[in-house]
């Protein structure tokens, strides 16, 4: 392991917490789609979105069958978990949209988020992390100045 890499309950205790995730899918006509996205993920479990099945987003994992998601500490010191593997999708329950845009909006304003874009054609993505790509500069060992 490099020196700046995290043990699996480093990279799987970040990847828990709140993070912006950004999210790439494979497209065939073109680059990749990155987007950024809400998520949800319990240490050996899977992540976990919710989206549209009909948007872009969610007709381009369903073609390609997997997908990348990074996330990243914005702020010193830096750090980052990306994986990538296999997506899966269940029907989006507004348990399921709630408790993730309640990780990023508080209960209250997640609630009203839930609220004001229904329910519709949503799908729960299930992204099973099948390889990590991780580095936290926290490690970096610089000599005193």
């Amino acid at each position: 392991m490099g020196a700046l890499q995290m043990s699996t309950t480093e990279r799987e205790s970040f990847l828990a917490g709140l993070h912006v995730g950004v999210l790439a899918v494979e497209r065939a006509d073109g680059p990749p789609l990155v987007t950024p996205v809400w998520y949800r993920y319990e240490p050996g479990g899977a992540v976990e979105l919710s989206t549209a099945a009909s948007s872009v987003k969610g007709r381009l994992l369903a073609a390609a069958g997997r997908a990348t998601l990074c996330a990243q500490r914005e702020e010193l010191p830096y750090a980052y978990v990306a994986v990538d593997g296999p997506v899966t999708f269940a029907e989006a329950s507004d348990d399921d949209r709630r408790d993730i845009a309640g990780r990023y909006l508080g209960p209250e304003m997640g609630q009203a988020y839930v609220d004001s874009n229904p329910g519709g054609d949503n799908t729960l993505v299930r992204l099973a992390p099948q390889h990590w790509h991780t580095v936290d500069y926290s490690k970096l060992d610089i000599p005193p100045g």
